[in-house]
């Protein structure tokens, strides 16, 4: 039997403990089986105390103690978190949130993408780590800063921003911003500008601004996270040949990860199943009580699916919850049985490696309630023995292949910035649209991938749900179609043309779907109407128009079509659905297209690779299911072969 490819690591913190701790620490994570440890990102006030006087001696050992005792090290870079003396330098540098208030010094991201002059400073640093360690053979990755677009600090309104954004669109637009006027519909309320320099930040305003300004503000402030995050990747690939890494968040949209992903060797994701169900996973509060010590069933699997995708199939997980948490409303012991249960989901979705956020709870600073594989005086805490059973369990398992998919999902950055823009209804956003159709696939037992816009390859799928995405150029249309796939469209899928404007023609603008949406209307969450046969219709409808050679798909109980299907074959879903009729949707479908499926119990998940198949219990009781009882957190291993 091959030893098995998945590895561990933990993240830890030299500068926090005494230098005489770290050799022990370093020999206690050998024994516990890791292979992996990230230091340093946000270690800038120790690396660089004042402006170009750097202390690398500290880290030199560090380095020297963890490499020598067996470790690889993950280097971050320490931009998230610039010291006081950075502040002095460069007080305009703090990102202003849209009210103009600054996101002040005194924890961490305390900056605006758009600012050259910290753009300059973070190369500074980050060329310093690079010629100093780029060769050194126990640094065996890099990761670029910590977590972009966390605490809603991506979208930044600095003079710093207002100048980049004028100057991106004049750029975009040429010398007639006219265009520009012409393209966003400025002659609405008297909005047309003589020149770029007259073009505000879509902030303060009496109402809501004009969709497309606000739109091209959120393309532009993405764009900003991708050059900012280039500039640091092209600096250490002058001085290194090790892997580049990010660490992207759980629910973070309003920047295109896919984009960033271009400049990266792996994409990874902090994973914090508890935090997130009660933060941000959208449960209700049923849910969030059934699923309290947990996580959704979904949301994590999500996460994989996605990051998957980011860098052509590379991923990790850089920070794996091993304990309660600080941060979020509430925060929960997890169930036994469940950080080792979220470390076999990430590895049966393909993950390389699982690390443990983090090594030793810190006994002081914001994160002092944030558990660790060890308690404050080194005793080892819960996560640390599941650990140390997950390594065990790799030692003794086969080689754990990637899984393939037959449903894929696109997503789209962009779409989430639009329905964001203009959401039409309290509490609608493309990301929940997308979570319900992702977690009804896995309600029925199926793999799903991510594809996006610049996926080249879209054969190998029985079925491309494309739903949400606004704007879609008939470009990447022609390509999925190609695909020889059953397609799903809708709703609001080719809804707009250019900048936020409604197609002449009426939407979709998809040209094998020939029916129209004549009108849109969106309802609150406690109204719905019933479908026929099953389920119910709310939120987000849209009337719909057949054209003479579709045919009804999909109707309520009055008799309204809510899909079609178009003379193409292409199935245009016209409405929002509940669990319930977005389960029979699907399964009507695939029996259609004879795509096997599998309804899964409340709270099962299965996740199958080329020679595994893994089922997965996130209940807190014993579930009843066709391949035998499952107790809480259990997790089943069938071969395929």
């Amino acid at each position: 039997m091959k030893p098995n490819n998945r590895e561990l690591g933990t993240c830890y913190y030299p500068e926090h403990w005494p230098e005489d701790l770290w050799q022990t620490d370093a020999e206690q994570m050998i024994n516990l089986g890791l292979k992996w440890v990230r230091i340093g990102e946000f270690s800038w006030s120790r690396l660089e105390p004042k402006e170009n006087e750097f202390s690398f001696e500290w880290l030199d050992r560090a380095i020297e103690t963890l490499g020598q005792a067996g470790l690889s090290i993950i280097l971050g870079t320490p931009t998230a978190t610039p010291p006081t003396w950075v502040i002095k330098k460069y007080p305009d540098m703090l990102a202003l949130d849209a009210d103009g208030r600054p996101r002040g010094f005194g924890s961490r991201r305390h900056y605006c993408f758009s600012h050259e002059g910290y753009r300059n400073q973070c190369s500074e640093i980050v060329r310093n780590l690079a010629e100093r360690y780029g060769s050194n053979p126990y640094i065996q990755a890099w990761q670029t800063d910590n977590e972009y677009g966390c605490h809603d600090t991506t979208i930044s309104y600095s003079s710093s921003a207002l100048k980049s954004f004028q100057n991106w669109l004049a750029k975009i637009y040429g010398n007639d911003v006219n265009k520009l006027n012409e393209e966003w519909g400025n002659v609405f309320w008297s909005m047309e500008y003589q020149g770029y320099d007259e073009i505000p930040l879509p902030n303060l305003t009496v109402t809501e601004p004009n969709p497309a300004h606000a739109l091209a503000f959120r393309r532009f402030t993405s764009s900003q996270v991708t050059t900012f995050n280039r500039i640091q990747t092209q600096i250490i690939r002058e001085y290194s040949s090790a892997p580049i890494i990010h660490n992207f968040m759980g629910r973070i949209t309003d920047f295109d990860h896919f984009d960033v992903g271009e400049d990266l060797d792996i994409a990874s994701w902090d994973s914090y199943p508890l935090g997130f169900l009660l933060d941000r996973a959208g449960a209700t509060e049923t849910e969030k009580n059934n699923f309290l010590r947990q996580g959704d069933p979904d949301f994590q699997a999500f996460h994989h699916d996605l990051y998957r995708a980011v860098c052509g199939g590379r991923w990790w997980v850089m920070e794996q919850q091993p304990g309660p948490v600080n941060w979020a409303p509430y925060n929960p012991e997890p169930l036994p049985g469940m950080v080792r249960l979220w470390t076999w989901e990430a590895f049966a979705h393909g993950a390389e490696t699982v690390s443990y956020f983090r090594w030793r709870q810190v006994p002081f600073a914001q994160e002092q309630m944030h558990s660790g594989l060890l308690q404050p005086d080194s005793a080892p805490a819960p996560g640390y023995f599941e650990a140390r059973q997950v390594k065990a369990e790799l030692d003794a398992s086969p080689q754990i292949s990637n899984g393939l998919s037959e449903v894929a999902i696109y997503f789209d950055y962009d779409a989430d910035a639009a329905w964001n823009v203009q959401p039409m209804g309290e509490g609608l956003n493309y990301f929940q649209l997308i979570m319900d159709h992702y977690r009804t696939f896995r309600r029925l037992g199926l793999n799903v991938d991510f594809v996006h816009k610049n996926t080249k390859d879209f054969s190998g799928y029985k079925l491309i749900s494309v739903v949400g995405a606004i704007h879609i150029s008939s470009d990447l249309i022609s390509r999925i179609s190609k695909a020889m796939a059953t397609l799903v469209f809708g709703p609001r899928t080719g809804a707009r043309v250019g900048n936020m404007q409604i197609p002449k023609n009426l939407p979709p603008q998809i040209n094998l779907v020939k029916s129209r949406i004549l009108r849109v209307e969106t309802l609150p969450s406690n109204v719905s109407l019933e479908i026929d046969p099953v389920g119910r219709a709310g939120r987000y409808i849209e009337t719909i128009k057949l054209d003479n050679n579709a045919s009804p798909y999909l109707k309520l109980k009055n008799g309204q079509v809510i899909a079609t299907k178009e003379e193409s074959g292409i199935i245009y879903l016209a409405s929002m659905i509940d669990q319930e009729g977005l389960t029979a949707f699907y399964q009507k479908l695939f029996k259609e297209i004879k795509l096997d499926f599998l309804l899964m119990p409340d709270g099962i998940r299965r996740r199958s690779t080329e020679n595994e198949e893994f089922w997965f219990n996130y209940n807190n009781k014993v579930v009843q299911t066709k391949i035998g009882e499952m107790k809480p957190a259990d997790i089943i291993r069938l071969s395929r072969v």
